[in-house]
């Protein structure tokens, strides 16, 4: 398998497909870069290089104990995009790998990158503090980490078949096979990364990062977002961003990339080519 090794000694499993303009795509907690399989075979048949890794601790790469922060995280991210040479690329991040494309262009600047697009992302700040009070209660994520160290598979089985794809919406048509890939991935990867993580993705303030950022972003969320509730992330963070784009999906939920692929794909290719 194609792997680098950070400085701090993780091995980070990566795939890298086709040529011309790369698009690296970074995924959401706790999964891997199998979550990407639509957009990444969509855009190779239009005729873009794409890449994806899995996050330390996630997926394929080695399940280290530590480093399973936003900052190791931006840093990983960097070492991939160094190895591969990469140059004018478009970054495209969902959930918590919005956050974690947003901190790589305020850690590590643009000289490599064209354009981003973050989708249902943390940013800016999905905890609720004194400076943030449309956030969420820290308890919901105390709660979350509290699930998952008492029994991970239940987790990883409830949270797909319930808000994570708007499954538990009247009229919903839950999929099993989407529910069994979400615990399949998310169950790949390891316990620790998946419990320290949950503190990365809700506890980090991205608002210097989102100030810092030149280059073009689309910021694309679901008004039904149950995981990052819409209110208290894209409008803030298009308002941040010097050279940002929201776009509203009505209805769509969390993980609108795999129950609403051919759309996301269609606007994701608008904005790279426009």
């Amino acid at each position: 398998m194609p792997t680098i090794n950070t400085k701090d000694g993780a091995e980070i499993y990566y795939k890298d497909w086709g040529t011309g303009q790369p698009i690296v795509f970074s995924h959401g907690w706790p999964l891997s870069a199998d979550d990407w399989d639509a957009q990444m075979l969509f855009f190779l048949n239009h005729g873009y290089r794409v890449i994806a890794h899995d996050r330390r601790g996630h997926g394929r790469s080695s399940q280290t104990g530590d480093g399973h922060d936003m900052d190791h995280y931006a840093d990983d991210l960097a070492a991939l995009t160094a190895h591969l040479d990469l140059k004018r690329a478009i970054h495209v991040g969902h959930s918590t790998g919005g956050g974690e494309v947003v901190h790589y262009l305020g850690r590590h600047g643009e000289s490599r990158v064209a354009k981003a697009a973050i989708i249902s992302a943390v940013p800016p700040l999905m905890m609720k503090t004194p400076g943030n009070p449309g956030g969420l209660p820290k308890d919901v994520f105390d709660g979350l980490q509290a699930a998952l160290a008492a029994n991970r598979s239940v987790f990883y089985r409830d949270l797909p078949a319930g808000p994570f794809y708007g499954y538990n919406r009247p009229g919903a048509k839950p999929s099993e096979a989407i529910i069994e890939n979400w615990w399949r991935q998310g169950m790949m990867g390891g316990a620790k990364a998946h419990y320290d993580g949950i503190v990365a993705f809700s506890q980090t303030d991205f608002t210097d990062d989102l100030e810092k950022i030149t280059v073009p972003v689309l910021v694309m969320h679901g008004d039904d977002d149950q995981i990052v509730p819409y209110a208290g992330s894209a409008p803030l963070s298009a308002k941040l961003l010097q050279n940002g784009t929201l776009k509203t999906y009505k209805g769509f939920p969390h993980g609108m990339l795999t129950t609403e692929a051919a759309t996301i794909n269609a606007d994701l290719l608008a904005f790279i080519r426009g």
